[in-house]
């Protein structure tokens, strides 16, 4: 059995670590109403900006706008992972990777090849380790991320689209359900899809059928539809970050209360067994001296 010194250093030890993780705790959970506010705020809008790019693409045009079109064969596509700068935050980061990683041996396995874009410090360095073709990528964001830092890594996937070396881009982040609930989601953003799931997991479609929605363009179709399919992938890039950043904030909440709770019974069970082992030494002393006393 160890010492009482002994115990006492570990004592101290994880004393020392619940302060840092009660910390932690403190700071998420202020920053992860902020979080979830901006989220929130932007749900409406990426939404609406989903369901005009499918009624666009089922309208009557002359201009066809090149994310509007499937394209008959996949051979390559375009990815972009979504995690988090820092750790201490559960399986959050791991459960995103896992799934992208499971989809890129699907489409190895299937012959198509795969560019990836990293946003946040973790995805960078876990597809580092595996050996991806990364294009871009971007990191330390912060808690306040901006488009336009966002818009330069992923413009490297537009261009490559748009000059037909990709054929389909996904997105890989974490969707935000509520403080104890974040789920790792795989969504296709270009072709624009002709369903997308809301942040409640509603599924939705255009509710048209092919030429049955149109639009009056002024000045002109081309000029429109490029500007708004630019902000469309903006606007999807960027809620997608931010729906990231409050599932971080609020997985490291919980996280840092686990491992404060986990630290206070740690300390429980260190206590008891050093009053044990000062008990057990105070015994054996009390003993030797009434020993030595019959002795004598």
């Amino acid at each position: 059995m160890a010492g009482s010194k002994e115990i006492r250093n570990k004592i101290k030890s994880v004393q020392s670590t619940r302060k840092i993780t009660k910390a932690m705790e403190m700071v998420a959970a202020s920053k992860m109403k902020k979080a979830q506010d901006r989220m929130r705020a932007g749900r409406p809008y990426v939404e609406r900006a989903f369901a005009i790019a499918m009624h666009i693409g089922k309208a009557n045009t002359e201009y066809r706008h090149p994310f509007l079109v499937k394209r008959e064969t996949v051979k390559r596509v375009g990815v972009v992972v979504v995690t988090t700068d820092k750790g201490l935050c559960g399986g959050l980061n791991t459960n995103v990777l896992r799934l992208a990683t499971q989809r890129f041996k699907e489409w190895r396995e299937a012959g198509i090849e795969v560019d990836f874009v990293a946003v946040g410090s973790k995805g960078l360095g876990f597809l580092n380790r595996m050996g991806t073709n990364i294009v871009s990528s971007v990191v330390q964001l912060g808690d306040r991320p901006r488009l336009e830092r966002l818009v330069g890594a992923v413009k490297v996937l537009m261009d490559e689209y748009l000059e037909g070396r990709i054929d389909e881009i996904h997105i890989f982040s974490t969707n935000f359900v509520n403080t104890m609930k974040q789920e790792p989601r795989q969504v296709r953003v270009v072709p624009v899809p002709e369903e997308y799931r809301t942040a409640a997991g509603e599924l939705r479609t255009s509710g048209v059928s092919d030429g049955a929605w149109d639009y009056i363009y002024e000045p002109d179709a081309r000029e429109l539809l490029d500007g708004m399919m630019r902000r469309y992938m903006e606007a999807v890039i960027f809620q997608m970050v931010n729906e990231n950043i409050a599932s971080e904030q609020s997985a490291r909440m919980v996280a840092m209360k686990a491992a404060s709770d986990n630290a206070g019974k740690i300390i429980d069970e260190l206590q008891l067994i050093y009053n044990k082992t000062r008990q057990a030494g105070i015994t054996k002393e009390l003993s030797e001296i009434v020993g030595g006393a019959a002795a004598v």
